[in-house]
This record gives structure tokens, C-alpha cells and sequence, in this order.
């Protein structure tokens, strides 16, 4: 299967795009508006649409990816800068034992069973934090195919929003996480690049970016 990545820097001239990146459904609606609006039911899993809005040294972008590549005539005029390549390359490349970087914003949780929630008064979905956060990605990465080196963790404002057909609220807690890793199965990453990882997905979680790594010698 083919994965392609868009990066799109928006303009903060633009009110379309100062209104998407202001919050997490809005982005989700302007993502989806991109790929054809036939594919019911579930056309996000389908076409494998996951996307981050991250600010970085040069101002804002957002990064979509997806297993076919976007419809850039779709964005309103003057949005802003983007630009669509595909994952091949990097995906054929992948192997044991290779080093790499990556990057992941994510949606860790918990969901403590009804007696600890009775217990301990807690709510069905449980927010993680600090170390609770690390293990969790640990253990996800585990599951991906990945064998963790280095690892930084850093909070993130939440994906927030409300439902256009209903107004009620959404709400995803996020962790930024990255490091340093070394691939332990490579067909299990690939699967887990193109489906994502944790909850959140829709609305800006779960989208693992790797790029290969030279350890110093």
C-alpha cells in the first residue's frame, strides 16, 4: 500500500486557515474535504487520514498523511503553502536493526475497569501523565516494532472542539512524544504507520513520523 505525506504551511493571513488550526474539528473537516466525499462508511480509516498541527521554528504546518494523496485544489484560496511526496522510498528502506528518529503526538489513556472507577472515583477514561504517559508509549512502541533509545516527552494543548451535527464537546488530551529508536519488526511498522496509533485519530492524534538515524560512532 502506498502512503503519501502533505505539508502544508498556512497562511496566518488566511481567516480559513486561522479558524482550522484554532481548533481540532475544524482541521479534521478541512482534512477530510481533501479526498473525494463518496466513500462511506468510514472514509477516514479507508483512506488512512491522519494529520498533526505542530508549530515549528518557522511559524505553523500541518502534516496529512494518507494512501492516496490529497486534492490541494480543494484548499480555499490563499490557505497557504503545500506540497505532497510519497512514503515509498521510506517505507521500502525499513528494516531490522535500522536506527531512526521519530515523533508522535498522542492520545495516552487509561481505561480503569468499573471497580477501580467506583473505588477511586475516577472517570471511564483516564488521562495520562508524566511516567504513567512514558509507559505507555513504551509500550506501544513495543507493539509497533520498535525498540526505544532515547525518549522526550513534553504536553500539549488538548485536540478540542464541538461536533458540527450536535455541539457536543471533543476533547483529546496530547502528548508530544520523541526520541531516538531501533526498528525490531518492520512489516509491523509499516502497518502500524499507516493505521496509526492510540485514540484521537480523526482529531490530530496518532500520526508516527520516523526518518532514518545515524548514531554517532
Amino acid at each position: 500500500m502506498s502512503l503519501w505525506l502533505t505539508r502544508i504551511i498556512p497562511d496566518p493571513r488566511s481567516r480559513d486557515a486561522r479558524r482550522d488550526t484554532a481548533g481540532a474539528v475544524d482541521l479534521h473537516h478541512r482534512m477530510m474535504s481533501l479526498f473525494p466525499d463518496n466513500l462511506d462508511p468510514e472514509p477516514r480509516r479507508r483512506l488512512g487520514i491522519l494529520f498533526r498541527s505542530e508549530a515549528t521554528p518557522a511559524g505553523q504546518q500541518i502534516l496529512l498523511q494518507s494512501t492516496q494523496p490529497p486534492d490541494l485544489d480543494r484548499l480555499p484560496a490563499g490557505y497557504g503553502q503545500a506540497a505532497t511526496k510519497t512514503l515509498t522510498p521510506l517505507l521500502d528502506a525499513l528494516r531490522p536493526g535500522l536506527h531512526i528518529r521519530y515523533r508522535i503526538a498522542a492520545n495516552p489513556i487509561r481505561k480503569p475497569g468499573r471497580t477501580t472507577r467506583e473505588l477511586y472515583q475516577l472517570k471511564a477514561i483516564v488521562p495520562l501523565q508524566g511516567t504513567a504517559a512514558d509507559d505507555w508509549w513504551a509500550r506501544q512502541a513495543e507493539t509497533t516494532g520498535l525498540r526505544l533509545g532515547t525518549l522526550h516527552s513534553s504536553p500539549l494543548d488538548a485536540a478540542r472542539g464541538h461536533r458540527r451535527s450536535d455541539r457536543s464537546p471533543v476533547q483529546h488530551h496530547r502528548i508530544l512524544f520523541e526520541g531516538t529508536a531501533v526498528i525490531a519488526d518492520a512489516d509491523r511498522l509499516r502497518t502500524r504507520l499507516t493505521d496509526g496509533i492510540g485514540k484521537g485519530k480523526a482529531y490530530g492524534c496518532g500520526l508516527l513520523s520516523i526518518a532514518p538515524h545515524r548514531e554517532p560512532t
